[in-house]
């Protein structure tokens, strides 16, 4: 059932959507590069022969979208966010204006300018059906999600409605089911026994009316009133079970939705190689250690006593240090990092899609994976720390270690530094057959 829920929650959270037509990749006059997600649509990918094109061309939405992705590739954002702007006035189609409206994010995303992003997000979701997972999944955007801007536009997805996120929480909705099978049927039965207690306390209450009144004829009165409490206690007890069913699928939702952020968080091998933590799955068991450098690094000395059977448990040392964000080193695309620009992830190259499918070749990437990684993007990952210390009942900021399963979900977490010992014990070897279950 954890493949399922893992397979399940993959397919739906990381992959765009594509059975929307893809409109500029049609165009292939106009852009012979590789564009990424948003309906192969981004803000970063694109050649110097698309400007000449598009201003050969007349001036519509789809040329002007064109010309902005060929002007943010050489680090003209000002002028490329005009592009942006003037697609919209342009009677552009659904599929254009929410291209302009994704790229336009993606600029002010570089420019550090969380709120701009945030509303431009915020309508391609609302009135072009944006896919939420789009950005998740989009290393472009990896600025605007460390800023308060996304939480708050992630919560309002989660949350779901008609305006915005509605299909994100669908697909966490359907997640959940697949993890908890059993809530629909249980919802079902409480519905159900709850109208039959409703219907009979309805014809209960005149029978207790008339015993009360003691007129010839009337009801036994214990009886009756017996029979009214068995209802109405039945009731009290049905809809709070529902009420807790309700409660424990937002909690689940919730994890979802920080173990789908986990997923996404990026790592840095031995061998300098940047891959996201969803590409490890299957692989290796993670141990994230968060706190001050002093205590983790202590935890890691420690842990090098135990080296031979952590390896053999496929457990990969990854330290968070409390206080040491860093800005993490940027690929240059012809033009520098504006001051003003949040710490930017390089992109890794390939769409999502194809990354996670392939596994960039599970052989060759186990043969790089190590017994310790360096985080990329400090920042994301202290968030989301937090933000699990927080669903905990932890206090954010203590020093914490948190294990994940082979399929990456958590598997358990603690305070302080773990007992390597403990987990030698606990883990199993990786060709154990409880291993293969846990993939």
């Amino acid at each position: 059932m954890a493949a399922a829920a893992v397979a399940l929650n993959h397919h739906l959270l990381c992959v765009s959507n594509s059975r929307t037509s893809s409109w500029l990749l049609q165009k292939t006059s106009l852009l012979s590069t590789r564009k990424k997600a948003c309906l192969s649509l981004t803000c970063c990918s694109s050649s110097s022969s698309t400007s000449q094109s598009a201003e050969s061309n007349a001036r519509t939405a789809e040329s002007c979208v064109n010309l902005g992705l060929s002007l943010f590739s050489k680090g003209r954002v000002k002028d490329a966010l005009v592009q942006f702007d003037t697609a919209l006035s342009l009677d552009p189609t659904p599929i254009e204006a929410q291209a302009a409206l994704y790229n336009k994010a993606c600029c002010h995303a570089y420019r550090g300018e969380g709120k701009k992003a945030s509303d431009c997000l915020r309508t391609a979701l609302r009135e072009y059906n944006l896919k939420f997972g789009t950005i998740l999944n989009d290393p472009d955007l990896a600025s605007f999600r460390v800023l308060p801007e996304f939480k708050e536009l992630q919560e309002e997805a989660r949350l779901g409605g008609e305006d915005i996120g509605y299909s994100f929480r669908r697909d966490l909705k359907l997640i959940s089911e697949v993890q908890a099978p059993f809530r629909g049927v249980r919802r079902f039965f409480n519905v159900a026994f709850t109208a039959a207690a409703g219907i009979s306390l309805f014809f209960t209450i005149p029978r207790l009316i008339r015993a009360i009144r003691g007129s010839d004829g009337a009801p036994d009165l214990w009886e009756t009133a017996g029979n009214a409490a068995v209802n109405i206690g039945g009731i009290i007890v049905l809809v709070a079970l529902f009420l807790w069913d309700n409660k424990k699928e937002e909690e689940q939702i919730a994890q979802i939705t920080r173990d789908e952020t986990l997923s996404r968080l990026p790592l840095r091998l031995s061998t300098k190689r940047v891959v996201e933590l969803v590409q490890l799955r299957d692989t290796v068991r993670p141990v994230i250690l968060a706190g001050k450098k002093e205590t983790v690094s202590l935890a890691m000395q420690k842990a090098e006593r135990f080296r031979t059977e952590l390896l053999r448990r496929g457990v990969l040392l990854v330290p968070v240090f409390w206080g040491e964000s860093r800005e993490p080193e940027v690929q240059k695309k012809g033009f520098g990092v504006p001051v003003k620009a949040a710490a930017a992830l390089p992109s890794i190259g390939e769409d999502f899609e194809k990354r996670t499918q392939s596994v960039v070749s599970k052989s060759k990437l186990k043969s790089e994976i190590r017994f310790k990684a360096e985080v990329v993007s400090p920042i994301e990952w202290e968030r989301w720390i937090r933000d699990q210390q927080k669903s905990e009942g932890v206090t954010p900021g203590e020093d914490v270690y948190i294990i994940l399963r082979l399929d990456g979900r958590v598997r358990r977490s603690g305070k302080g530094m773990p007992d390597w010992q403990q987990i030698v014990t606990e883990l199993p070897p990786m060709e154990a057959l409880l291993s293969k279950l846990e993939k």
